[in-house]
């Protein structure tokens, strides 16, 4: 179970900790196929999982997301690997969007069928079809025009991920990492839009200003959310530059909400119209 031991130290390990007293490096490093084959074995042995440490990250999403990415050093440390290696995480998410999905069949009228259509809309499509290509797209982008040479490494910063990334000589991300960063961002999204908005639902799905503007406001807090802790995944990579860039999907979210308000673009209305018609299709 979940214990302070299982936080990633403000300042690394110390060397006397690895084997060898040499780093990372001297751990066998494992190939894709092997960590993807534990932790699909590891998705059936709910007994393994750290449910009570899953349930930490997802605060820590919210009120601190650095000290989650402290973490992913921390697991490159002890296993070589950045990516999660615990499906915990993966399953709470899972029983999150099970009950977004039935209260928004609720809300929509769906039936049982309904629901089922929905749910799997919502976790194949949006959640891990979506979360692919956008985890892909920046995992390509990352690794071919924002990686450093190793002459111009940073060092990294305070005992983030990057650290031991540039020291070991990694020179690209790994893709179950951009995975693990997508979904550390959708986190707070779907807690925004399948949790808070339902709450207020009666509040902002009219077309007066205020309406709009509280309900818009909510997707503007929810994709800030996500712009930002998807910034913080690569930006704590020490052979990266420039990840700046990333948070630059912040200036038009800004804008067409100042639009969304002008114009009365309810976001919220438009959601649910998306999502009973995709059900009914």
């Amino acid at each position: 179970m979940f214990s302070t031991a299982s936080l990633c130290p403000e300042g690394g390990l110390p060397s006397a900790f690895y084997p060898g007293g040499s780093g990372p490096s001297s751990f066998k490093q494992k190939s894709a196929a092997e960590k993807r084959k534990k932790f699909l074995r590891r998705l059936v042995k709910f007994r393994q999982m750290d449910f009570e440490f899953a349930l930490w990250q997802f605060l820590y999403l919210f009120v601190s997301p650095q000290k989650v990415y402290r973490n992913f050093q921390y697991r490159y440390s002890t296993k070589n690997q950045y990516a999660r290696d615990d499906p915990a995480f993966l399953v709470l998410l899972a029983i999150c969007l099970t009950v977004s999905s039935a209260v928004f069949s609720v809300v929509l009228g769906l039936g049982f069928f309904g629901f089922l259509k929905f749910f799997l809309w919502t976790v194949f499509v949006d959640t891990i079809a979506v979360g692919m290509l956008v985890a892909t797209t920046l995992w390509f982008l990352a690794n071919r025009y924002l990686v450093m040479q190793s002459r111009h490494r940073r060092p990294g910063m305070g005992g983030g991920v990057g650290a031991s990334l540039g020291e070991v000589g990694e020179s690209e991300i790994e893709w179950a990492y951009a995975f693990d960063i997508h979904l550390n961002a959708i986190v707070p999204v779907i807690t925004i839009l399948h949790g808070v908005i339902l709450l207020l639902i009666s509040l902002v799905t009219h077309s007066n200003v205020a309406s709009v503007a509280i309900g818009n406001l909510l997707w503007v807090v929810s994709v800030g959310y996500y712009v930002y802790i998807t910034f913080l995944g690569y930006s704590s990579l020490s052979i990266l530059h420039s990840t700046q860039l990333l948070l630059y999907p912040l200036l038009p979210t800004l804008f067409l909400y100042c639009l969304s308000i002008m114009f009365s673009w309810n976001y919220t209305t438009w959601l649910l119209s998306f999502y009973s018609s995709r059900v009914q299709s």
